[in-house]
């Protein structure tokens, strides 16, 4: 590791200065104008070819060592989360990195850097793919559902988005680390299928004619309690989480409101935790639009896939870990709560999705800081890289000896894609007549 350590070292200025501009320039997914060239100039500073994301942020590179092995790939991801209150929030959109994202591009920055290295590069057999990514967070649905209308985007991930357009072909393994108060990794974390509710009123005068109109608020505000009043029907062992925000809740006050929008996820464990609550989900939904008589359209859009992280990455993890951080490395065995599109590649290639420490606060809240980005970018990079050395050296030993032990749950590419199409749904669910309700859940 003294090589690696050393190649790193060189470059802890750029590693330092990079966390800096893209914790100050925050931007949400697909939006990543400013950080994705700021990348793009830092890679091509270090003599990088970069294939760029056709109309859209981010880009890769794969570096082949000459040497017979498979293709190990590194991300890391570019936007932002939204969050107004942070003391960091753009004043205008109201982003900021809570997440860390920030870090994870500055080590990437120190990753490549130190692979330009001979003596770290002489050390490894088969190819590294370098990918800086877009769009991890998913969030302004509205906007990514607009993207798709276009035709500029398919998926709302970042990930899936690159592996459907073939940036991922040749890629065996895949690794990213998340920045966090410690250092670990879970088995694996949940799936989430993302929705646009809209439920569609009459509107008539408040004061005036209140008779006439249906209430598109009522209805909303029935559908979140009757989603709250079936939560005890969801089993705790498939993490189902469920959390509901309206974004738009009427036009002017003395109105009955007319349209009401709700954002919300369906997250669980497994597809089949997914698939089964959600219809549980849009039966409630659908039933409170009955009860006041209004419809509702429900967008259904594949959102993430449960990650399963491969035992033989979590081991590589942990072995590279030694010697680079203070703090023991956490191997557990739970299910984290929370959705990533690391989940996606989990489901046709090995992977991992551990944590680093340098990161205090709620995450996705107003306290998140990177406190000692010294441990969150330069150690890092040192960490990712001593990954890279255990999987690819010894002509690739353990890279191989990983995907000889790995099951896949989709067969190929094709298969996953046209699970996650089938899981895309839209339109209105109640179809009104004189005498009865049909009701399309």
């Amino acid at each position: 590791m003294k090589n690696i350590d050393k190649a790193v070292e060189k470059y802890r200025d750029l590693i330092l200065e990079a966390e800096r501009y893209i914790w100050d320039n925050p931007e949400t997914g697909y939006k990543e104008y400013k950080t994705s060239a700021y990348m793009e100039e830092k890679f091509r500073e270090l003599g990088y070819e970069l294939t760029l994301a056709d109309g859209i942020t981010g880009f890769y590179t794969v570096i082949d060592t000459g040497r017979e092995g498979p293709e190990v790939m590194v991300l890391a991801e570019l936007d932002s989360v939204i969050c107004p209150s942070h003391p960091a929030a753009d004043k205008t959109t109201g982003a900021v990195h809570s997440c860390g994202h920030n870090a994870q591009c500055a080590a990437m920055l120190g990753i490549a850097a130190a692979l330009k290295d001979e003596s770290v590069i002489s050390k490894l057999s088969g190819r590294v793919r370098l990918c800086v990514v877009p769009a991890e967070e998913l969030l302004e649905i509205e906007y990514r559902s607009e993207l798709k209308k276009q035709g500029k985007i398919r998926y709302f991930g970042g990930k899936c988005e690159f592996l459907s357009r073939g940036y991922f072909d040749g890629v065996d393994i895949a690794f990213m680390v998340h920045t966090a108060g410690g250092l670990s990794v879970e088995a694996g974390s949940n799936g989430c299928i993302a929705k646009n509710i809209i439920y569609k009123g009459v509107a008539a005068h408040a004061g005036g004619a209140p008779q006439h109109g249906r209430n598109a608020l009522y209805a909303a505000t029935c559908g979140i309690n009757a989603i709250n009043a079936i939560r005890e029907t969801f089993r705790d062992s498939d993490h189902v989480r469920v959390h509901p925000i309206i974004t738009h809740g009427g036009d002017i006050v003395n109105a009955i409101p007319e349209t009401v929008k709700i954002e919300s996820y369906v997250r669980g464990k497994s597809f089949e935790a997914l698939e089964q609550n959600n219809k549980k989900v849009n039966r409630a939904l659908c039933g409170a639009a009955l009860s006041i008589g209004t419809n509702v359209e429900i967008i259904d859009i594949p959102g993430y896939s449960p990650l399963t992280n491969d035992r033989g990455m979590m081991e590589i993890a942990r072995d590279a870990s030694v010697g680079v951080f203070e703090q023991e490395f956490h191997m557990g065995s739970g299910i984290s709560t929370g959705s990533t599109d690391m989940g996606d590649l989990s489901c046709i290639m090995p992977v991992v999705h551990p944590y680093c420490p340098g990161a205090r606060g709620a995450g996705h809240g107003n306290d998140y800081e990177v406190y000692d980005p010294d441990a969150a970018c330069v150690r890092c990079a040192k960490w990712q890289l001593g990954m890279l050395k255990l999987l690819l050296e010894n002509s690739a030993e353990r890279a191989k000896k990983v995907l000889a032990e790995f099951k896949p749950q989709f067969a190929s590419k094709e298969e996953f894609l046209a699970y996650k199409d089938s899981l895309d749904d839209c339109g209105d669910r109640i179809n009104y007549t004189d005498t009865k309700a049909e009701v399309r859940l």
